[in-house]
């Protein structure tokens, strides 16, 4: 049997940690919306318990096959109210912690997926 190294292409998260996350070589340290081809800043600007449906409305406006939220060090879940349109739109979201959110994102688009990810990001 033979491997080949697939290199993906796109947005691949390189690195995380205090108030971080690293997509290639560059640090963000607000909120953000990834998709494998896209980077949106300033999403859900007031964190998790500002969580506002209309942050739920943008994820599901990148039309992905599954959404992946990071809450952060630790695992929290937004009310199923705010995620309405995600289920409205028949779009899966999965919940995790941050680190987990990164490394699953690259999984699921080195697979080809379509992803995105909210990726909270907590303030020191």
């Amino acid at each position: 049997m033979k491997f080949h190294l697939s290199a993906g292409e796109g947005n691949v998260f390189t690195g995380h940690g205090a108030g971080f996350v690293r997509l290639g070589v560059v640090e963000y340290r607000d909120n953000l919306l990834v998709t494998p081809d896209r980077i949106t800043t300033g999403w859900a600007a007031g964190g998790f318990d500002a969580l506002t449906a209309a942050d739920f409305a943008a994820l599901a406006a990148l039309e992905p096959e599954v959404a992946l939220l990071g809450t952060g060090a630790t695992l929290r879940f937004p009310h199923p109210r705010l995620t309405r349109a995600l289920a409205d739109s028949g779009i899966g979201l999965e919940v995790m912690d941050t680190p987990a959110v990164c490394r699953t994102f690259n999984i699921l688009a080195a697979e080809g997926r379509k992803v995105a990810a909210g990726v909270l990001l907590e303030r020191s």
